[in-house]
């Protein structure tokens, strides 16, 4: 690979395993300093960041708890000034409204939209100060249209699709771009858990769950790649997307097409 992220150092939050990890290893190959974040088992996230730091920049690991405003403060002031913040943490539960648990409300609320908020506004005046920034917002294509039983989290992805326009907008003069990536299906593990839930709900294979349940909305019947997002995040961190900003990015084989 390249070396065309050399010299700047990315946050990624949610980055120990799925999407997070595609992106923080892919800026890492290109030579961005990486702070990785996020839970696991000590002994994996060691080697991955060892790994990263095969490429020669400095990889750190904060476990900062998303959810909690105090953690991402005391996080932010250790690893110091970022170029390239990707808000990328999130969980799911899925429930009818009325029955939706409000801990569980509040927890998604935290970690997948209220999270962004504190990363952003510790990380942007010294984005503005340098003159560049680059800020990816891991959204959804829920953040772009709805579907039952994920009230929290489409509220989340709605938010956080309107917060990256506000932070578009009071950092277009000063070199910060903001944007967020609406991906579609991605079999991650949070996806893995959901299609071996409705497989056991409805009595059917995983394969078929994954198929028929999961997919249904997307036209391709394919899940997207955490490659293809992480690609899209190097893009915008690129020159090439200087005027790419406030947009939001869809990924999701032709789901929001409908």
């Amino acid at each position: 690979m390249g070396q065309s992220l050399k010299g700047r150092t990315a946050l990624v939050t949610g980055s120990t395993s799925g999407i997070g990890q595609a992106i923080a290893e892919l800026y890492a190959s290109e030579g961005a300093g990486i702070v990785l974040n996020g839970f696991g088992d000590a002994a994996a996230i060691e080697a991955l960041r060892r790994r990263l730091s095969g490429h020669g920049a400095s990889v750190e690991y904060d476990g900062a708890d998303m959810s909690k405003a105090s953690e991402i403060e005391a996080m932010m002031k250790r690893i110091g000034d970022i170029d390239i913040l990707v808000n990328n943490a999130g969980i799911q539960f899925v429930s009818p409204v009325e029955s939706f648990p409000p801990e569980r409300w509040d927890a998604i609320i935290a970690i997948n939209l209220t999270s962004a908020f504190h990363t952003t506004r510790l990380a942007l005046p010294a984005m503005k100060r340098k003159r560049w920034g680059r800020i990816v917002n891991i959204a959804s294509a829920h953040g772009l249209i709805a579907s039952p039983n994920k009230s929290a989290y489409i509220a989340a992805k709605h938010g956080l699709v309107g917060f990256t326009k506000a932070i578009a907008l009071e950092a277009a003069e000063h070199g910060v771009t903001a944007n967020s990536i609406c991906p579609g299906f991605v079999h991650t593990p949070l996806v893995e858990k959901q299609i071996q839930d409705r497989a056991k709900e409805l009595g059917i294979t995983p394969e078929r769950a994954a198929r028929d349940v999961i997919l249904a909305p997307q036209p391709t019947k394919e899940f997207v790649k955490v490659e293809e997002i992480a690609a899209m995040a190097l893009y915008l961190a690129s020159p090439a997307a200087a005027s790419i900003t406030g947009t939001a990015i869809s990924i999701d084989g032709g789901w929001t097409a409908r």
